[in-house]
């Protein structure tokens, strides 16, 4: 396997690479998306003893999806879907995921020396992206699978792994541009 592995970086290191740098970005962001949901089983109720049972929803639009009332929101959580509390939850699990991943995706899948400020303020906008995409699929996930009986914990892992998903595909695509060898660097006319 090692001699195959081997013959075809040789022939095709493009594509070597490319399997190389997805298969450790997918490796790492499973490990952080576990960890995240490992957060979002103890945190809203944390939080939930900290700001109490308060609804936070931007823009806090009402709608009827299935039958089930919501709020969409692309910042916070109507008191139904978890409000503040899910909220901070769920913004503390992606930035600490992303506080760990970062590194290891820097460090170790991309093996980058560039500019790590400009690469940290990067990844944070597209953590940010994540938050606010996820923030507006849990405002519908949850009341409507809560009205048709699915536990909190099966949603947790749900929410986790599509988070995880989005991640993946935002983080990524922002990755490889953040962690290429001329990013940073002045092009030359």
């Amino acid at each position: 396997m090692k001699q195959w592995l081997e013959k075809f970086g040789q022939r095709h290191p493009k594509a070597a690479q490319w399997v190389r740098e997805g298969g450790l970005f997918l490796v790492f962001s499973y490990l952080v998306t576990f960890f995240k949901w490992v957060l979002l089983t103890f945190l809203p109720g944390f939080f939930r003893g900290i700001v109490g049972d308060v609804a936070w929803a931007w823009p806090g639009i009402e709608v009827t999806v299935f039958g089930v009332p919501l709020t969409l929101a692309i910042i916070g959580n109507s008191l139904a879907d978890g409000g503040l509390a899910f909220t901070l939850a769920n913004f503390t699990s992606i930035i600490l995921g992303e506080c760990i991943n970062f590194p290891l995706q820097r460090n170790v899948t991309f093996r980058s020396k560039g500019p790590v400020v400009p690469q940290i303020l990067c990844h944070f906008a597209g953590a940010l992206g994540v938050f606010f995409v996820m923030n507006l699929f849990t405002c519908i996930w949850n009341p409507v699978t809560a009205a048709f009986g699915v536990p909190d914990g099966i949603r947790n892992i749900v929410t986790t792994v599509v988070t995880g998903g989005v991640s993946m595909v935002i983080i990524f695509a922002i990755d490889k541009t953040i962690f290429s060898e001329d990013f940073g660097k002045k092009k030359q006319q």
